[in-house]
């Protein structure tokens, strides 16, 4: 038999397709403008510093934007269930273009730190709420392509930021790298503004907002962000401030919980951690974001200092990945659709383990073709990992909770990249110090290769720390795996999918 469906389903579906353009134009622009701000900056320091000053501090231009983006995610999350997502996308895109005009007009380091955080308080409701929104407008069978889209702006933005921010840097003022955000993020809003229409909920009362459990989860996440961001760069990890910022975030972890418990409409339900799924799935896309540090930090240095490229050799080296990621994005529904969320994410996640765990055996120095193979693979893996769990722990809820489940997701995995910087910088650092006899870190040493007899030693230590990296990746990748093995569901409860204009969900105009 053929397709029984009523022709005026799909017609209406099609023309609501046509009107969704604009909104994820906006959705689009609004993720370019938190991805782009993550890397831009970074080529752009020796002008910034030489302009401002504030050498010894200038990391904070990235741990603060990062610390804000991070822990404020859970609190945009319950936000935008609580009162949609229109309002915290507005809030958020006028915030972060507020933070850019104040970057902008920075006088010191001191001032353009704090402007900094005022963009990442920002950048957390529109990386959060972005995800949302794409699953709202789109039904279970279309979330592929709006998330491969997605996946393909991060993916571009990641590779054109540092060259972006050099060049403005070079040509015009570093302060354009933040005056750029307006026009592009003015745009966003008023495509927001213009086109997106969220119908009147019912609520039978006034919500109530937990704002006790908002300042406290703002709070412990600061505190312990801070220790793992700054600790063994800042100061010692067993000295003072390491112990007791770590002291601080704990307690504060502590008083989370009462909070929580208590609250009639808490920020971190109990439900996120109490259901499987959800719970397997940050788990697992925490231990996502901890592997995802071994290429994105220490594979520059490793193309540089061992295999001898250029900056921008070695920087291609990396961007490989960001080809195959999204296109395996966008393919992994005709998998998933076949073997379920579950069994694709583990197919993912077990190629992308015995990639990593390929790495060190990669032949000294070895030729760039073989990293670059490498990690063009991963990136395919990747995101048949990747994007499985995220399409399918947003079908497993309605919209009263999707923004507290994506929210919850993306902040395990940015948890897990904090954790991962930490982690793997002392792994390097440590297998350096054994290697070469004594103290020291991978930037530097790495900086004091030249062409002397000791350059070779230097190579070889730098390789077998980033090897050392690399195998505690392949173990992160293999936690992964395993979590979903044991606590995933073979099928996850997928949710009867309703129309776009249903259950509370936005209508673009």
């Amino acid at each position: 038999m053929g397709d029984t469906r009523p022709a005026t389903h799909d017609t209406a579906q099609r023309t609501r397709t046509g009107r969704r353009g604009p909104v994820v134009a906006a959705l689009m622009l609004s993720m370019a403008l938190v991805a782009l701000d993550s890397t831009i900056v970074s080529t752009a320091v020796p002008q910034i510093v030489g302009d401002l000053g504030g050498f010894s501090v200038f990391s904070w231009l990235f741990s603060g934007f990062l610390l804000a983006v991070t822990v404020t995610l859970p609190v945009y999350g319950k936000l935008s269930d609580t009162f949609g997502r229109r309002p915290v996308l507005v809030f958020g895109s006028a915030l972060f273009l507020l933070g850019s005009l104040l970057c902008a007009a920075a006088w010191n380091m001191a001032a353009l730190i704090a402007f900094r955080i005022v963009q990442g308080l920002g950048g957390g409701a529109l990386q959060g709420t972005v995800q949302t929104l794409a699953a709202d407008l789109y039904p279970l069978e279309e979330r592929p392509r709006i998330q491969a889209k997605l996946s393909t702006v991060w993916a571009t933005s990641a590779v054109m930021g540092p060259a972006l921010g050099g060049i403005l840097a070079s040509y015009a003022d570093w302060r354009w790298i933040f005056l750029i955000n307006l026009p592009v993020g003015g745009l966003a809003l008023w495509l927001l503004v213009r086109h997106l229409h969220e119908p009147r909920r019912d609520t039978p009362r006034r919500p109530r907002i937990d704002w006790a459990g908002a300042l406290a989860v703002f709070a412990c996440g600061g505190a312990l962000l801070t220790a793992l961001v700054q600790g063994g760069v800042a100061w010692p990890w067993l000295s003072t401030p390491s112990l007791a910022l770590f002291g601080t975030g704990l307690a504060l972890a502590a008083v989370v919980v009462v909070i929580e418990r208590r609250a009639a409409e808490p920020i971190i339900p109990g439900w996120v951690w109490r259901r499987r799924t959800i719970a397997a799935v940050n788990l697992a896309l925490g231990a996502l974001g901890l592997l995802m540090v071994a290429p994105t930090v220490f594979l520059p240095t490793y193309a540089q200092s061992v295999l001898g490229l250029a900056p921008i050799a070695a920087g291609f080296v990396l961007s490989v990945w960001t080809l195959s990621w999204p296109l395996s994005a966008a393919l992994s529904q005709h998998v998933y659709r076949r073997i379920g969320f579950r069994a694709t994410a583990m197919l993912g996640i077990g190629i992308a383990t015995l990639l990593l765990l390929a790495f060190p055996f990669l032949p000294y120095p070895g030729e760039p073709w073989q990293p670059t193979l490498l990690m063009l693979l991963l990136g395919g893996a990747l995101g048949l990992f990747q994007l499985p769990l995220v399409v399918g722990v947003q079908s497993t809820v309605g919209w009263a909770e999707r923004g507290t489940t994506t929210a919850s997701v993306l902040f395990c995995r940015q948890t897990g990249q904090t954790l991962g910087a930490a982690l793997f910088g002392a792994i390097a650092n440590g297998v350096l110090a054994a290697r070469l006899g004594g103290a020291g870190d991978l930037d530097s040493v790495a900086r004091d290769l030249d062409d002397s007899a000791a350059s070779d030693h230097l190579r070889h230590a730098i390789a077998e720390a980033v090897h050392a990296v690399y195998l505690g990746a392949a173990a992160a990748a293999a936690l992964a795996f395993l979590t979903l093995l044991l606590l995933a569901p073979r099928r996850f409860p997928v949710l009867s999918t309703p129309e776009p204009h249903q259950d509370h969900a936005p209508v673009p105009d």
